[in-house]
């Protein structure tokens, strides 16, 4: 770790950490808790993948869409109107869009080979993206001068690194300059988050042989084909495996760093508490 104890962490003049876990368990709230002191540089993995990375994937296919309707098509093609994502940190909605679900076209579905696509678009796009790291800590320093710097990571870094691998490349690149905070939730965390994703089930991206070893099951046990598949039904099917699937992941990405429990998170509310919560978490390790 880049900090020896909790003592060189408070006093650090130059703060690094990255927040990660699986998504719902506060990383994106507590690095805006940080940047709203005005002295942490947030950088957000989701959107550097949706901005650099795969903005023009993303523009593309609204563009795509538009071509379909006559009047859009006519301005299009004359440069008479404009079409791009409005990504934010705290609105994805344009990368899980693009990213899709595969079934049935009639109601919303992509073709799956059509979905592996993007599937591994994004893939490229998240490793670049936090390989792109140690570059955003330069930048934010001598560009703008902050002092500190957080990396909101997105969910899905599990399934981007080989935490097993002491020479993983990503995870080598992150280790080297941050401190990696593991964000670790509980049962009851998991249920929650369940019960959010079944209600309103978005895309994601999921390691490809998970993926594929998902999309199989699910074909054999519903006895439907690939067109006939309801798209919101597999992706919830799905949720819950992926997250049995990441747990042991993001527990071997821990040793990587340190842990807080999602519950503590729950209860800062201050970029101060913040601080003192990893502290704590240093001591810990």
């Amino acid at each position: 770790m880049i900090y020896a104890s909790p003592s060189d962490w408070r006093a650090a003049p130059e703060k690094r950490v990255l927040f990660f876990g699986m998504s719902g368990l506060g990383k994106t709230r507590l690095a805006a808790l940080l940047r709203g002191t005005g002295e942490w540089f947030h950088y957000s993995i989701d959107y550097r993948i949706g901005t650099r990375y795969m903005g023009e994937f993303i523009a593309d296919n609204a563009k795509r869409e538009a071509m379909k309707v006559p009047l859009l098509r006519e301005l299009l093609m004359t440069d008479s109107i404009y079409i791009g994502s409005n990504i934010t940190f705290e609105n994805l909605a344009p990368l899980s869009t693009y990213l899709g679900k595969p079934g049935d076209p009639a109601r919303g579905g992509l073709p799956f080979a059509a979905y592996r696509k993007r599937q591994d678009q994004h893939r490229e796009a998240e490793i670049s993206a936090l390989l792109d790291t140690g570059h955003f800590i330069e930048r934010a320093q001598e560009l703008y001068g902050y002092p500190h710097f957080v990396c909101d990571s997105g969910g899905s870094i599990c399934e981007v690194v080989d935490p097993t691998d002491s020479g993983d490349p990503v995870l080598s690149h992150l280790s080297e300059r941050l401190l990696m905070v593991h964000i670790e939730g509980s049962e009851d965390h998991t249920e929650t988050l369940v019960r959010r994703f079944d209600a309103a089930p978005k895309p994601m991206y999921y390691q490809p042989d998970f993926l594929d070893g998902a999309w199989r099951t699910y074909l054999a046990e519903t006895g439907r084909s690939e067109e006939e598949v309801d798209p919101d039904a597999f992706i919830r099917w799905t949720y819950a495996r992926a997250l049995a699937h990441r747990a042991p992941l993001y527990g071997a990405m821990a040793r990587w760093g340190v842990t807080v429990r999602a519950n503590d998170v729950a209860r800062v509310g201050s970029a101060s508490e913040a601080v003192e919560l990893i502290a704590e978490a240093i001591a810990r390790a």
